[in-house]
């Protein structure tokens, strides 16, 4: 690994693997595929233009787009020059626009397209840093990122680049990507080359891909995960195929995909919609499919539950799971979740459905893997994330209050960031004195080497009774529900815990029709009093799962679905609980029968 370097993988890929489709993407229905050679020469131009512009080693130079070759091939152009490349969200909002590229001071921004550039529009002329706009797409009277490719073949500086390679060290700042917390502004986390090669070198012991596989990427790039994950792509010799998460369903036939990273979000409603199509059948089909659903629920790894169920689970496979896996292009060997908790049923369904869900844990402060449950390893375990990656050590800060030997989840190793940056005294926050990073996650061991979450740190309450909620544990556990789109569970320093929900709508309009309900709007849903008492039955039933006093006790339907837009979620889909509690304020009160 020691001659491995990020900028130059493209080279390595093309000296052991020399394929015709390194990367691709789709371009108004029109799939372009790159070869090693075109990949190569795209990026070197990047690289020749960027110092040609006036940037060096050490600028910093946005992205704001969806996954598009274009992404990859400008990432791998600021690469070879030694700047660094601090991505946005292409969901984010004007002021965390301006808030990131002034804070990081970056130079040059590229934009997906006129939407995007829309909200970035002006900010040239408010940041002093901002000298240079490129968008992707065709903007009138804004540069287009073909303008630099032309200027890169026009005057190449390969020497010059020579040079500044040359004189980058693994202990380097790589890449400065901003978390999108869930209060305050985002903080810029600082990875190094160094930690980002740790996790090529820790995920190598542990994934046999090669270059017999193709990667679907849709998952953001500007996320550290799926960046991280792409230059494992790029070592191993994977093709890498983008795709848009609106047309998922087709893109996955498309490209007949082996390797599938995910978040556990898709698959609940990929799970979802497979139901929805079972509940319609009649007879014996419906019989059938039934059956087959309880056996993958129930699966256990390394068959545990012996010979007969096995030779049922074949059964299944044959003529049930078959066509699920038709629907996700037929070749899938291994699906990849991260970002959040995922429901222990969904990774046994699909893993019984010969789709194995290996899910992992990790934070952008950590570069970003912790640990991960291999499916096909021989260490798994359902309800876990596994075990520690190589090179990684983790303890469990176990503190008073904390069930099941729960505590805070504490990591040190060579993934673990630099800082965050210009912020000293928030860095000093979670990494101690003995180089140990506070995740602010809670969870616990299981056998001394399974590691479990529970929670968020921060997002743990107590009753007015002295009791502690666990609302992302619980919340988990309520989205399995059908009609449950998004939760939030409330409750801190109250007499008991209470919920907002936003029922998935898509689903409800199709139920409303199927059972005679005059339901066509949001607002009609959840006030009519059929639908209110079938959420009523589907809290109660989720109910079961805890303890008396975790249990919902009174909730309210939500008519508009959270968005980071909206300002409820971060980019990345985490609650934003102090806003939702300060927009629903009003309900909050009369939940708790406060006086306005």
């Amino acid at each position: 690994m020691k001659d491995v370097k990020i900028y130059n993988l493209d080279r390595r890929y093309a000296d052991l693997f020399d394929k015709e489709d390194m990367i691709s993407g789709r371009n108004n229905g029109v799939w372009k595929k790159y070869s090693c050679s075109e990949y190569i020469q795209t990026s070197d131009s990047i690289a020749y233009a960027l110092l040609n512009l006036g940037l060096k080693k050490g600028d910093k130079i946005c992205i704001i787009s969806n996954n598009r070759t274009e992404w990859s091939l400008c990432d791998m152009g600021i690469n070879k020059i030694g700047a660094i490349n601090t991505p946005l969200y292409a969901n984010s909002t004007r002021s965390d626009y301006k808030y990131i590229i002034n804070d990081s001071e970056a130079k040059l921004v590229f934009v997906e397209n006129k939407e995007i550039y829309k909200k970035i529009e002006g900010l040239e002329n408010e940041i002093p840093s901002l000298k240079f706009i490129y968008s992707f797409e065709e903007i009138k009277n804004v540069k287009n990122w073909k303008d630099l490719i032309e200027l890169g073949i026009t005057n190449p500086r390969s020497d010059e680049i020579d040079k500044i390679q040359s004189s980058i060290s693994e202990d380097d700042l790589f890449t400065l990507i901003y978390t999108s917390g869930t209060t305050g502004n985002p903080k810029g986390v600082m990875i190094t080359h160094s930690n980002i090669l740790s996790q090529i070198i820790a995920l190598e012991e542990k994934l046999d891909w090669s270059k017999k596989d193709r990667a679907i990427s849709f998952l953001p790039l500007s996320h550290v995960f799926e960046r991280m994950v792409e230059y494992f792509y790029m070592y191993k010799g994977v093709s890498i195929y983008y795709g848009n998460i609106e047309t998922i369903g087709e893109d996955l036939k498309i490209i007949k995909p082996t390797v599938m990273p995910t978040v556990p979000r898709l698959l609940e409603k990929v799970f979802d919609k497979i139901i929805t199509k079972g509940e319609s059948l009649k007879g014996l089909k419906r019989k059938l499919f039934f059956w087959a659903v309880n056996l993958g629920l129930n699966h256990e790894y390394d068959s545990k539950n012996g010979f007969v169920y096995e030779i049922k689970l074949k059964i299944a496979n044959k003529i049930i799971f078959n066509k699920w896996r038709e629907a996700v292009g037929g070749r899938i060997r291994m699906i990849i979740s991260g970002s959040a908790a995922l429901q222990e049923r969904l990774a046994k369904i699909f893993t019984a459905a010969k789709m194995p869900v290996s899910e992992g844990y990790g934070l952008t402060e950590t570069s970003p893997v912790i640990s991960v449950n291999f499916a096909h390893s021989k260490e798994k375990y359902y309800g876990t994330v596994g075990t520690i990656i190589s090179g990684v050590k983790v303890k469990i800060n176990h503190e008073e209050g904390m069930r099941n030997g729960e505590g805070e989840i504490l990591v040190k190793g060579p993934n673990v960031m630099l800082g965050y940056y210009k912020k000293p005294e928030e860095t000093k926050k979670v990494i101690d004195d003995d180089g140990w990073f506070h995740t602010g996650d809670i969870g616990t061991l299981i056998d001394g080497k399974y590691l479990k979450i529970t929670d968020r740190k921060k997002e743990i309450f107590k009753t007015s009774g002295g009791k502690y909620i666990a609302p992302q544990m619980m919340e988990n556990k309520f989205k399995q529900s059908i009609f449950i789109e998004q939760i939030m569970i409330i409750g801190e320093n109250e007499k008991h815990p209470a919920a907002f929900i936003v029922p998935d709508f898509n689903y409800l309009k199709d139920w409303s029709k199927s059972n005679n309900l005059n339901c066509s709007k949001n607002e009609e849903i959840i006030n009519h009093n059929e639908i209110i008492e079938l959420f009523e039955n589907e809290v109660k039933k989720h109910n079961e799962n805890f303890n008396h006093y975790e249990r919902i006790k009174k909730f309210v339907l939500l008519k508009e679905t959270w968005t980071p837009e909206s300002g409820e979620l971060t980019a990345t889909m985490k609650l934003k609980r102090r806003n939702i509690l300060g927009k629903y304020k009003n309900l909050y009160n009369k939940i708790y029968g406060y006086n306005e």
